[in-house]
Order: C-alpha cells, then sequence, then structure tokens
C-alpha cells in the first residue's frame, strides 16, 4: 500500500537526510577533490571508495582539501594487480613553491607474480635523494592494507599496517633540515613511468593489461593539525594531542629492525656509489 500523502515529505527527508550523512561522514566527497584525469577517478559507495585508472591515453589523480602541518594520515590502498609493470601509484604529502618540503609514498608496479617496491622519500627546502625502498611481505593487490605518514614535531615515521618500516627524524639542531613551517596538502595519482618504475626502466608497461586501477579506502586524519583556507594559521594544542610526541617504542624499534633487515632494498645511506662527495649528515645521526 502506497504511504499516505502526508507521510512521503517527512520518509523524502529522513532518506534524505540519511544519505546527506552517509556522503559526510569521513568520506571522499568531504575530503578530496579530483583533479586531473578526465573521468579516469572516480568516487563510489556513498563517498566511501576512490578509484584512480591509468590507459594509455592518461592517468589520474586527486588532493586533499586540507592542507596539513603535522598529523597521523592514514589510507586504506589496494594496489594495481596484475602485470603492473611501469606504472607508479603515488600517495604523498607536499608543499608548494621552489623550496617545497615533501613526505613520499610511491608504490613501483612489477611483472606478474613478483613483488611490489615501496619507494619512500623525504624533501626538505626542495632537496630530496632521500630514498629508501622496501618489498612488502604480502600482495599489495590482494587486499586494502593501511599506509601511514606519522609527521610531528620529533619526527616523520612511514609505517605499513601499523609496522613502522622507516623514521626521519628531526635533526635541526644538526643542521639536518626538517618539514616544521610548511603546510602541505595529500596527493595521490596513478601514472605511467615506465622509463624508471620497473627494475631501472628495463620493463615497460605492456597496455594490453590497461585500464590499470588503484583503490581507496578508510582515509583518517583525526589526528592532525589542518585548516581548509590558507588565510587561516593551522594550529594544534600539543598539549592535547599526544601524537604530537611519538617517536618509536622498543616493540616498534624492533618491528623496523625486522623489515629493514628482511625487505630493504636501497638504503641512500649506504649509495657511496651516487654520492661519493659524501653521505647526507643525517645517516650519521
Amino acid at each position: 500500500m502506497a504511504a499516505p500523502q502526508t507521510k512521503k515529505p517527512l520518509l523524502l527527508s529522513l532518506l534524505f537526510g540519511l544519505f546527506v550523512a552517509a556522503v559526510s561522514a569521513g568520506s571522499f566527497y568531504e575530503s578530496f577533490d579530483i583533479t586531473w584525469g578526465d573521468g579516469r577517478a572516480n568516487i563510489f559507495e556513498s563517498g566511501q571508495l576512490l578509484t584512480c585508472t591509468l590507459d594509455k591515453g592518461s592517468g589520474s589523480g586527486f588532493q586533499s582539501k586540507k592542507e596539513y602541518l603535522y598529523g597521523k594520515i592514514d589510507m586504506k590502498l589496494k594496489l594495481v594487480a596484475g602485470n603492473s609493470a611501469g606504472t607508479v601509484t603515488a600517495y604523498y604529502l607536499s608543499s608548494k613553491g621552489a623550496t617545497w618540503d615533501e613526505i613520499d609514498f610511491e608504490f613501483l608496479g612489477n611483472l606478474t607474480g613478483q613483488p611490489y617496491t615501496i619507494h619512500t622519500n623525504v624533501f626538505t627546502g626542495g632537496k630530496g635523494d632521500r630514498e629508501m625502498q622496501f618489498r612488502l611481505w604480502f600482495d599489495p593487490t590482494a587486499d586494502f592494507h593501511t599506509y601511514t605518514v606519522h609527521w610531528n614535531p620529533l619526527n616523520i615515521i612511514f609505517l605499513v599496517d601499523g609496522i613502522p618500516i622507516r623514521v626521519f627524524k628531526n635533526n635541526e639542531k644538526n643542521g639536518v633540515a626538517f618539514p616544521t613551517s610548511q603546510p602541505m596538502r595529500i596527493y595521490s595519482s596513478l601514472w605511467e613511468a615506465d622509463d624508471w618504475a620497473t627494475q631501472g626502466g628495463r620493463v615497460k608497461t605492456d597496455w594490453n593489461n590497461a585500464p590499470f586501477r588503484a583503490s581507496y579506502r578508510n582515509f583518517d586524519d583525526k589526528f592532525s593539525c589542518s585548516r581548509t583556507s590558507n588565510l587561516t594559521w593551522v594550529t594544534c594544542d600539543g598539549n592535547k594531542n599526544s601524537w604530537m610526541w611519538t617517536t618509536l617504542n622498543n616493540n616498534q624499534i624492533g618491528q623496523m629492525n625486522w623489515v629493514q633487515k628482511e625487505f630493504m632494498v636501497y638504503n641512500y645511506c649506504t649509495d657511496y656509489k651516487r654520492f661519493p662527495q659524501g653521505l647526507a649528515k643525517e645517516c650519521f645521526l
């Protein structure tokens, strides 16, 4: 039986209210803008799933509506499956300008059956060259896994499913630049880089496998200092936010040592051939 006419507006109002709540409650609609790709990036499931695709015509990407000055930023990703050689899924924070700061996760595609490479880097004042690369101890294409940047005044911690893989400490007192003053947005993209991404560019993209797809869920920035307009200051009360002073505990140091022993495949702090003039100062601190 049809609902009485007088109840329809109330019913529609309730349904609309539920839809708005679903769209706005921690959704990608609320947190991000799709910035490029001509329709190749899309948001689904009332804002709970975002996908980026890459074909021979173009990749795609998005960026956060907010800028951050410190934060614990979580994102679940499921990477391109199958033969993803030549593709890069980038997930990073960056400021603007010639002396920008940047904190990078990049996932370098692979031949079918070969492991993905996680490429990490830290830029300060426009200078990077701080790459560390790792294999993963699971298949990142079979399910979603959480990738975290925990950036506070003491250190930058890179984590995978809560396991720390790398720490870049604040050593400003020893003359090493650290990102402390430039707010950064979150960016992510799926793009083609077969000149370097897989086995140093020896393996090229097979476009017969296109379109390639990376998927995102469960973005979480509740522990962060942020702003939505560059006309306002980024404020954060360090006395009320314990994450602002988090460093690794002994158990986490043990986890990181295990990852770096078993799964690290490149460390700029041991590459004397690349840096014959000497390794970076922080490598000895």
